[in-house]
Order: C-alpha cells, then sequence, then structure tokens
C-alpha cells in the first residue's frame, strides 16, 4: 500500500517532492551513465546562463523565482565546478556580470541532446487524459514503476541516435509549424515584434509567392526545425527565420538546414545571401562564419528592431 496515495488531495505537496526527487536521481543517473559530473539542482541556473550568454544574479533570481540564497548557493557550486566566470561590468564595477566558463561551454554542447531527449521522454509521459492532477500524478509514477525514467532517457538517447533528419520544401500544411517555430525561438532569445507576426501567419504570400522558399527539418513525421530563403531581388535572398525545436536542439538541425539553403541557391545559381542577426548569439555566428558568411555595414532602416549584425555569402565565386 501506498500511504501517500491513499491520503488523495491532502498529500499532493508530499507527493511532488517525492516525484521531484525521484527526478533528480534518475537524471543523475543518466548523467553518470554519459561520464558527465553535474548536479541536476544547478540546471535552472545554468540552463539561464547559457541562454542570456551574459546576465546578473538578480535577473537569474527574478527569471527562476527562487531566493538571493539559493541563487548565491548555486552560483557559488557552478564556480567552484568552474563552470562559470563571475566578472564586474565594465562600467558600473558593483555590478557582477555572469557568463558560462570555457569549461562550462564544452559541458553545455555534451548536455544540450541529453535535455532534449529528457524533455521528449517526459513529455510523452505525461501527455495523457486524466481527471485530476491527483489522477495524473499517479500514472506518471506508474510509468515510471514499470520502467524507470533513467531507462527510458538512455534507451531513447540511443534510438535518437540513429534517426534521420530530412530537409523537405514548404507544404501548406506546414504554416502552422512554421509559425510556432518561430514565435518560441524569439520569445526564448528576444521578443516577438509586430512585423514577426504578420510574415509568419502569411507564410505563403509574404514569402512563397513574393518567389521565396520555406524549408522545413523532418524527424520521422514530425515537423522540428524551419528556415525560410526570402527573395529581396534576382539572386539575392535572406536566410531567414530559423528555428528549431527545443526539444531537437544540440542535434546540428540548424547546421543541417543552412547547408541545405547554400546548396539550393547555388543550384539555382543565385548570387548572393544575406542574413540579421545579433551579437550576443555567439555561438550562432560562429556557425554563419564557419560557412563563409562576413560582417558587411548594416543599413540604418534595418528591418529587424534586435538586429545589431548583417552578413553575407557570396555564391558566384
Amino acid at each position: 500500500m501506498d500511504a501517500l496515495r491513499e491520503f488523495r488531495e491532502i498529500s499532493l505537496g508530499s507527493r511532488l517532492n517525492r516525484m521531484s526527487d525521484v527526478m533528480m536521481k534518475e537524471t543523475q543517473k543518466v548523467y553518470t551513465y554519459y561520464g558527465i559530473d553535474f548536479d541536476p539542482y544547478l540546471f535552472p541556473a545554468f540552463k539561464i546562463i547559457s541562454l542570456k550568454n551574459k546576465t546578473t544574479n538578480t535577473e537569474i533570481r527574478e527569471l527562476l523565482n527562487v531566493s538571493q540564497p539559493a541563487i548565491t548557493q548555486t552560483l557559488h557550486k557552478l564556480l567552484k565546478k568552474e563552470l562559470i566566470n563571475i566578472n564586474s561590468d565594465e562600467i558600473d564595477k558593483r555590478k557582477k556580470i555572469i557568463s558560462l566558463s570555457d569549461k562550462g561551454e564544452k559541458l553545455l554542447i555534451k548536455m544540450i541532446p541529453i535535455w532534449n531527449v529528457i524533455h521528449e521522454t517526459v513529455e510523452k509521459l505525461t501527455t495523457f487524459p486524466s481527471e485530476n492532477l491527483v489522477g495524473h500524478l499517479s500514472q506518471l509514477e506508474d510509468a515510471f514503476s514499470e520502467k524507470s525514467m533513467s531507462e527510458r532517457v538512455i534507451s531513447n538517447m540511443k534510438s535518437s541516435e540513429h534517426s534521420e533528419i530530412t530537409i523537405i520544401s514548404f507544404d501548406e500544411k506546414y504554416t502552422e509549424d512554421f509559425y510556432n517555430l518561430n514565435i518560441e525561438w524569439l520569445e526564448t532569445f528576444f521578443y516577438v515584434e509586430s512585423h514577426d507576426k504578420v510574415v509568419l501567419s502569411n507564410a505563403k504570400s509574404y514569402i512563397i509567392d513574393k518567389g521565396g522558399h520555406i524549408f522545413f527539418a523532418k524527424d520521422g513525421e514530425h515537423i522540428v526545425g524551419t528556415v525560410a530563403l526570402i527573395k529581396i531581388e534576382d539572386g539575392i535572398f535572406e536566410l531567414s527565420k530559423m528555428a528549431v525545436s527545443p526539444a531537437f536542439r544540440g542535434k546540428k538541425i540548424g547546421q543541417k538546414l543552412m547547408q541545405h539553403c547554400i546548396s539550393f541557391s547555388k543550384e539555382q545559381n543565385y548570387t548572393k545571401l544575406i542574413l540579421y542577426s545579433n551579437r550576443k548569439l555567439e555561438n550562432a555566428i560562429y556557425i554563419y562564419e564557419k560557412y563563409g558568411f562576413k560582417e558587411i555595414p548594416m543599413e540604418k532602416d534595418s528591418p529587424y528592431e534586435r538586429s545589431n549584425i548583417k552578413m553575407e555569402l557570396p555564391l558566384d565565386s
């Protein structure tokens, strides 16, 4: 007999706490299996720092809605593991700027695929009908009793390592995927501008019908990424609207989409690709440069408020 189950709603807090402990221990088993020295309890702060590139103690606390002592303790542990750097702001020396260290960046690359699979695994186990939260929790507990979370994640990791991503051309039935993927990316890294919603809601008329192209990355039957080539003038296109599902980041899907766009453009005898980005997306800019994009002066009336860098890739050489 499980006494907490018998107590029903009155024991909800205790059951959630128990489930939290189980998931943390199971996540630790996954990290250990893959030889990763990381404490699951440090994940929220580490994830925020990786997304923000540079952040502050106060910003992390506000985003996670936890106490100052808890954040201070977490940052101390991350610093002790040499996963973050804490430096004084160049203007206000009293302000401390937090960023990932080189060691933290390397660890992040290893952990993103694992996080993606954990996300997928837990999402599948929590997507089912139930009359109330207690019933939902019981079904999740039963699922973990049949097969532990760590076993499920490791099994799914091995399967994902052999999955193949295919790139397909635009189909109107994927219009909603195009919108949702881009909105999610914008809300994660920036904000949604009015121009974004207009274009994303009318992708066919604003991009396809004007001579542009939209491509999708497909994993089985699921759309997991997208990118667009927006026509600027004959032979010149903007590489834009690239977004990958959070559950599939870290699998180089963005690079596959970009390589497809470059190859496609060369086949069409286009002369140049341009793109707009933001310098805080250091990893993205590094990849652009890897594929041959070079920074060029950006016009004063840039189409995107969030952009502070413009790059181009000549294709006729």
